[in-house]
């Protein structure tokens, strides 16, 4: 005979939201950020470079002359995101907290920014398999070229006379997760010391490796078969964030639901403003590295 009872078991509630699998984010790391509540930021460079002339002793001086040409990162580029939640709601469940809420609109609008970063590409320098000495056209990463790669764009800063930046801030790539798997194969498998550190810990976004930093992000642009990384001497990409807004959380209580009525809640909200300029006169160090 089957004996069966009803039982109603104690249940564990966790006080937090589900942790979010937040996308990696790397303009803090490549770009230089200028945070300003002005709508426009003025730069200019030397467009036009006098040549030195040969000196004739006893004879005058040629006077030479140079042109300046200005350049403007306009923060103009806006998202927000605003979530409403109900008074009851936010009383009954242990879930629905600002703090939650909030650190969730946070990571939403830095991703945001991540993948505007990335968008740039079209006014960077491409960096193709002719390059690394292949034929033109997309590279196929691997492990036995992804140090061709490195060691291919340090050789464009120098030749581009971009040393002096090259040293002062160093450089990035922000790969692609697979491209990252092949270098962290490439780094176990070459050198002494580094190898068998790489072999006992591993590798992460940020590890230093041929004097470049490397990352990775999601949030490349790809179009037509190709993929965009992001490789440059960092802090030459400009990124401009409206300090108003930028990080500032809105609490608002009985938002307005239309003309004539407000809902019985809480919104919470957010936004960011942004703005970006590849520096003409730097062009030549900020690449955009074509991938298949």
């Amino acid at each position: 005979m089957a004996v069966s009872n009803t039982i109603t078991y104690r249940t564990e509630f966790e006080t937090i939201l589900q942790d979010r699998l937040d996308r990696p984010t790397t303009f803090k790391e490549m770009c230089r950020i200028t945070i300003t509540n002005e709508r426009a930021i003025s730069t200019s460079y030397m467009s036009t470079t006098p040549a030195v002339e040969t000196v004739t002793r006893g004879t005058g001086h040629i006077m030479k002359t140079f042109a300046e040409t200005a350049e403007t990162l306009t923060i103009s580029t806006g998202r927000d995101l605003g979530l409403f939640v109900d008074f009851a709601d936010e009383a009954q469940s242990p879930w629905t907290t600002g703090v939650e809420l909030f650190d969730r609109i946070g990571a939403l609008l830095n991703e945001f920014i991540e993948n505007n970063v990335l968008a740039q590409h079209a006014s960077w320098t491409d960096f193709d398999n002719a390059s690394i000495g292949g034929a033109a056209g997309n590279i196929t990463v691997s492990v036995t070229n992804i140090d061709d790669i490195i060691r291919g764009v340090k050789r464009e800063i120098r030749e581009a006379n971009g040393q002096m930046f090259m040293s002062k801030n160093g450089v990035g790539f922000v790969w692609r997760a697979a491209d990252f798997e092949l270098l962290e194969a490439f780094v176990q498998a070459n050198g002494f010391m580094t190898a068998d550190a790489a072999l006992k810990e591993g590798t992460v976004e940020g590890f230093r490796y041929l004097a470049a930093d490397h990352y990775w992000s999601n949030d490349h642009t790809t179009a037509a078969g190709t993929t965009h990384v992001f490789a440059a001497v960092k802090k030459i990409q400009r990124l401009g964030i409206l300090k108003k807004t930028y990080g500032r959380a809105h609490t608002i209580e009985f938002p307005a639901g239309d003309t004539n009525t407000y809902l019985s809640g809480t919104s919470y909200y957010s936004r960011v403003d942004i703005g970006h300029l590849t520096p003409t006169g730097h062009v030549g160090i900020v690449f955009d590295v074509n991938v298949a």
